[in-house]
């Protein structure tokens, strides 16, 4: 019996330090990809001069209309292959998971070249009348002829518990892309005195590029480390026969309910986008041009921002979905339940003070990245608090999905569609910019909680503890944004968060007293021990915290 607990520990610890190795790898990628991707906006913004607002609006809608097109043909494979190569391998058939992923390239070439086409011949339909939409959708369906290919490079390596790769590729795909935006708009708009729109075409060009450096370096990992996946081969126990046509389906059955709940915030962002603008006119008396701002400031702009926190739980999410599938496979309840509690901790450990740090600096920020405007800083906060929601949801559905629980995962996103929709038209009627925000909010506020409720029938994860480890991170989280909340508030003494270069002074020194402040009550009180790992007792010591 006391063997057996031994290696039950011994089992969870190696399941954790997994968990948190990954989570490490998938957070950094995310967070720097995202960060690049949101620092860009600071010079592209200032280059597009008295259209900005326009410009983000165009840049924002062809991405919507991309990213639902990329999600129905990337979004269900790393995770589905991920999800089937993490099963065969627990089953110590290696020689199936690589024809797994060899087929999977196969049928993402297939699906990449499928919706690329659509999307570049489909593109005056999708524009909805806005003929400048049209190029830059023909110039983002480049990207989709890559991306699904990429994808299933992604989902291998998650699959085998190796993040570095994809969080790596993650990076390499911002710089290439961000470089080539920021010289195209450059060019574009100070040499050549060009029109915004044709920025915003190259602009979003920019993510074929992203995509092809990305690809590259994904081949060359895959290639570095072909001996070790030879040897794992070679050992496989070699008793499963899985045929082609059985593998295609298993992976496209698998990964139908990822691209539905992958693209639950793409759909919903693209119904704002083709509903906002008609009912504030309906409602108000804003002119087309007032609208489109106004959809920019709701959506366009908190957007970069937001999803630098909410990436943080799709990397959580992504990096549990394999360990959680393999507990769940050789039947590992009482570690699976754990892990579901870690998971949820990790999040809310990260998520809970970036979030509220955001909020408290949403005026420096919004001024720091596109211009002082009181109503932008505002809708940046109201954002900021829908960011955490959808950060939950993004974890709790993947982490559903992972247990086999698909169609429930399905049927609770419908549900919180249908909230959506149902309260879209009196939320703005009522708070007219907010609304959409509002309505958002609590339709995946309800998906989230009912996704919630069926994982702990599933595993009967201790909700007690972890509310109360997540408790003590809101007090942490209190305790920092009073110390954050003073320093900001000496600052403004003799710095405005109206002007671009004293906000980024702000920005800079407020992050960095409320990071150091959490930081250091986390380690002071062992949360971050728990939560991290030995390696933070190290830290501790070195830091002379007691």
């Amino acid at each position: 019996m006391e063997t057996q607990t031994r290696d039950f520990e011994q089992i969870n610890q190696e399941s954790k330090s997994k968990m948190i190795r990954g989570s490490i790898w998938m957070s950094v990628g995310s967070f720097a990809s995202r960060l690049l991707g949101a620092v860009y906006i600071i010079p592209w913004y200032l280059w597009m001069g008295e259209n900005a607002k326009l410009a983000n609006n165009l840049f924002t809608k062809g991405y919507n209309i991309y990213a639902l097109f990329l999600m129905i043909s990337t979004a269900g494979i790393p995770g589905a292959i991920a999800k089937q190569i993490s099963h065969y391998n627990s089953l110590n058939e290696y020689k199936v998971s690589k024809q797994l992923f060899k087929r999977a390239l196969m049928l993402m070439g297939i699906f990449g070249l499928a919706c690329a086409g659509v999307m570049f011949f489909g593109a005056p339909i999708l524009a909805a009348g806005n003929k400048d939409l049209i190029p830059t959708m023909r110039a983002l369906s480049t990207a989709v002829l890559i991306f699904p290919i990429m994808s299933a490079f992604r989902g291998f390596f998650q699959g085998n518990h190796n993040m570095m790769p994809s969080a790596v590729s993650q990076i390499v795909e911002q710089i290439a892309r961000v470089f080539y935006m920021l010289t195209a708009a450059y060019v574009i708009m100070k040499v050549r005195e060009g029109s915004y729109v044709t920025a915003v075409t190259h602009s979003t060009f920019a993510a074929f590029i992203g995509a092809l450096a990305a690809l590259g370096l994904l081949v060359w990992f895959y290639q570095k480390q072909m001996p070790k996946f030879a040897a794992l081969e070679a050992s496989s126990v070699g008793k499963l026969e899985v045929s082609t046509n059985e593998l295609l389906k298993e992976i496209v059955r698998e990964a139908i309910p990822f691209i539905i709940i992958g693209s639950a915030i793409t759909i919903v962002k693209i119904f704002d986008q083709f509903t906002f603008e008609p009912l504030i006119h309906a409602f108000t008396n804003y002119n087309q041009t007032q609208a489109e701002e106004l959809f920019t400031l709701f959506s366009g702009n908190p957007d970069k921002l937001t999803m630098i926190t909410i990436s943080i739980a799709t990397s959580l999410a992504v990096t549990s979905l394999p360990l959680i599938t393999e507990s769940f496979t050789v039947k590992n309840y009482k570690g699976l339940a754990k892990q579901v509690s870690d998971n949820f901790q990790l999040f809310f450990f990260v998520m809970i003070p970036s979030t509220f740090g955001m909020i408290l600096l949403s005026e420096p920020l919004n001024t720091l990245f596109y211009s002082h405007d009181n109503l932008g800083a505002s809708l940046l906060r109201q954002a900021c608090y829908v960011g955490i929601v959808l950060g939950f949801y993004i974890l709790v559905s993947t982490t559903l999905q992972g247990l086999y629980g698909n169609r429930r995962a399905i049927h609770f996103l419908v549900v919180g569609f249908v909230v959506k929709i149902i309260l879209q038209v009196p939320m703005i009627y009522m708070f007219e910019v907010y609304g959409p925000l509002l309505s958002s909010a609590i339709a995946f506020l309800v998906s989230g909680f009912l996704t919630a409720r069926e994982i702990y029938r599933l595993t009967h994860f201790n909700v007690s503890f972890t509310a109360r480890r997540t408790l003590l991170m809101m007090i942490l989280t209190l305790i920092m944004l009073l110390g954050a909340f003073i320093v900001r508030q000496v600052l403004y003494l003799f710095l405005s968060p109206a002007s671009k270069g004293q906000s980024l002074v702000i920005v800079l020194v407020v992050g960095i007293v409320g990071a150091a402040i959490y930081g250091y009550l986390s380690l002071k009180v062992r949360l971050a021990d728990k939560l991290l790992g030995n390696k933070m007792q190290g830290l501790r010591k070195r830091l002379n915290i007691k």
